[in-house]
């Protein structure tokens, strides 16, 4: 059966959602493209027909919606008459779109935890201080809601649960690695909005060891991987997303990010720190006036969307998952490669985009065939990754294996 869909959100991911909902609109019905910025909902729309998405023909709309604004959401989705609501807006409107799928019944698809605008890197665990406040409504309600599901968090909590499934008997580690070894050409970018980019990194590094939160600073801790096509690749520990979900379902396990980063990234980081411009904290001008820093240096960087027609070279993201079998130890390296050029030549982004946007997509059709619709709120790591893997595969995210028996397909 159909599920029709409406995408949050008019950025680089929602552009690869829009693509990838239109390729399989078989199964997700009619597609609708809302943000406060109309114009953004066209030109994404302009590009799925440039490319000839869509598989078979339907419904292709835009609309305008403040998604802060939950009655004006909850209308949209009873006017469009969808059944899946795919998040790819700004991390500050989760729970205003989540509170409107909750109001009309319809499942609630996200790629990343909540964030209020005047707050950075709360008390761990994240998802305890939003969200997962709403799980015994959704169960109540019988809603579907799926978070983190793009691809970390997403896929990797997907790689954890298959790692741990497939090859332990005990799991004692995850260390989910993400290294963007492609280049866009630009004095300085960030791949993704900058304004979440720079607030995932100027406070507090989270990480679940031994039993309980760990604090460290960003580049505090480094260490060089050995990946499968990029090679080599310095990462530094980091807080993120899929740490504080995954730390709940396995306690046991230290669970660690890492994501790879550039002396020049590290330099012009650190400058932009030093000074206060990275302050999510209004400061007054001169003239009486109010700027917030982050806001200020958003605007003076590139739109991460403008980056793809020139980024070369590959992505590595993958978990390294150890743990015990038969009282010996095991460890396995579940990944994924992408390619940047080949993101722009199917879809017209870059490959951060892709990775982030392909992942909702194949969880909505999940939810469309009830093998995701779970009728509650559920992350990642707590539904059946063989499916998932299963689609992603078929639309452009393959999942591979690295273990001491070789590389491999994740089902060969």
């Amino acid at each position: 059966m159909k599920k029709n869909v409406l995408i949050i959100g008019a950025g680089g991911v929602a552009q690869v959602v829009a693509h990838k909902c239109a390729q399989n609109n078989d199964v997700l019905g009619d597609i609708h493209i809302a943000s406060r910025t109309f114009s953004k909902c066209e030109a994404i729309i302009e590009s799925v027909h440039a490319k000839d998405a869509m598989k078979v023909t339907g419904t292709l709309a835009a609309h305008q919606v403040d998604a802060m604004d939950t009655p004006a959401v909850a209308a949209l989705i009873r006017e469009t008459n969808v059944q899946i609501v795919i998040n790819v807006g700004s991390a500050f409107v989760n729970m205003t779109v989540l509170d409107a799928c909750i109001e009309t019944g319809v499942a609630y698809i996200d790629t990343a935890i909540h964030e209020e605008q005047d707050k950075i890197c709360e008390t761990p665990p994240w998802y305890a201080n939003y969200e997962w406040k709403k799980r015994d409504l959704c169960a109540e309600k019988g809603v579907t809601a799926i978070l983190g599901a793009g691809f970390d968090p997403g896929v990797v909590n997907a790689f954890a649960r298959f790692a741990i499934d497939e090859f332990m008997d005990e799991v004692t580690s995850i260390d989910i690695v993400d290294i963007n070894a492609g280049s866009h050409g630009k004095y300085f970018a960030t791949n993704f909005d900058p304004e979440i980019n720079f607030r995932e990194f100027t406070g507090t590094v989270y990480s679940w060891q031994n039993g309980a939160w760990q604090e460290n600073a960003m580049f505090e801790v480094g260490r060089d991987w050995d990946l499968p096509v990029v090679g080599t690749q310095r990462a530094y520990m980091s807080g993120h997303d899929e740490v504080h979900s995954l730390s709940a379902n396995y306690p046991q396990a230290d669970v660690r990010f890492w994501m790879g980063f550039g002396e020049h990234y590290i330099n012009v980081f650190t400058v932009l720190q030093n000074l206060g411009l990275l302050s999510e904290q209004p400061v007054k001008l001169a003239d009486g006036g109010e700027v917030v820093p982050l806001k200020v240096v958003k605007a003076c960087l590139p739109d991460p969307s403008s980056l793809a027609p020139d980024y070369t070279g590959k992505t590595c993201i993958g978990d390294l998952v150890k743990g015990t079998r038969n009282g010996e130890e095991v460890e396995v390296f579940v990944y994924n490669v992408a390619d940047h050029e080949v993101a722009y030549a199917e879809v017209g982004s870059q490959g951060i985009s892709y990775t982030a946007g392909v992942p909702p997509v194949a969880a909505a059709m999940l939810v469309a065939s009830g093998e995701w619709d779970a009728k509650t709120m559920r992350n990642v790591e707590e539904l059946d990754p063989k499916p998932f893997f299963t689609i992603l595969d078929r639309i452009g995210l393959p999942t591979r294996v690295r273990d001491a028996d070789g590389d491999r397909a994740w089902n060969a």
